[in-house]
């Protein structure tokens, strides 16, 4: 079937995995499904995965302990399944290199927005980045040929969201990025009350540029957003 993505699927719960496979293949998706962490973690490393749905609680490894054998490093988006309001780990997974998060148990629907909000804001990026090959701003520089970014000509490895993030928020340096403004652009999604998904993206960059940079590039504006500093002026 033509234009067809590929979801890899890393839950032990066979009969899920069964029904969304089912439902997600009238929907133009392809499902591979592995049940427990060890074989999941394999299967993310294949070149073919256009999205991983992560659930937490799985044996050998849990989904936790996937993230941090990709290391944050991963250009496959992550949705992670997590509890109903358990707000750890949420916090958690976000922090490992999630992308974003969707509580257990969720609306079929719900599910499939997700994934084609994440998939489209992908296509939408690649399809931008095509006209402007490079962005280079305060020392960090992002090359949309190659997607290599880096800070004070030091190689920055960024998972796919935090990518897009950092994208944005050089592209509208020196003015206020709102938390909302980023959430619909990058995760395509309304940011939801006391979700802290886009502060913790954001928290990862500034920790993967702080080694390279005695300075923060991202200033934060209490109840705003964010700013990229241009690094002409003394902004802080």
């Amino acid at each position: 079937m033509m234009n067809q993505k590929h979801i890899l699927l890393i839950d032990d719960d066979q009969e899920l995995a069964e029904l969304l496979t089912d439902y997600l293949g009238t929907e133009n998706f392809s499902v591979t499904c592995c049940f427990d962490g060890v074989s999941g973690l394999a299967q993310s490393y294949q070149d073919n995965i256009d999205l991983i749905l992560l659930d937490v609680m799985m044996p050998g490894l849990n989904g936790f302990e996937v993230l941090k054998a990709l290391g944050g490093k991963h250009k496959t988006p992550i949705l992670m399944l997590t509890a109903k309001g358990d707000d750890a780990d949420r916090v958690l997974g976000l922090e490992l290199g999630a992308d974003d998060y969707l509580a257990k148990p969720f609306h079929h629907k719900e599910l499939l927005a997700r994934i084609n909000a994440i998939l489209r804001r992908i296509a939408i990026v690649e399809n931008n980045q095509t006209v402007k090959e490079h962005l280079s701003l305060n020392q960090v520089v992002i090359d949309h040929t190659t997607r290599i970014v880096t800070c004070h000509q030091q190689p920055i490895e960024l998972t796919g969201t935090e990518y897009q993030v950092l994208t944005l928020l050089m592209e509208q340096h020196g003015t206020i990025v709102s938390k909302e403004h980023i959430s619909e652009q990058v995760l395509g999604r309304k940011l939801l009350a006391f979700d802290r998904s886009i502060d913790m993206h954001v928290s990862n960059i500034r920790r993967k540029l702080l080694p390279f940079s005695p300075l923060d590039k991202i200033k934060t504006v209490r109840g705003a957003g964010y700013i990229f500093l241009s690094g002409k002026s003394n902004e802080n």
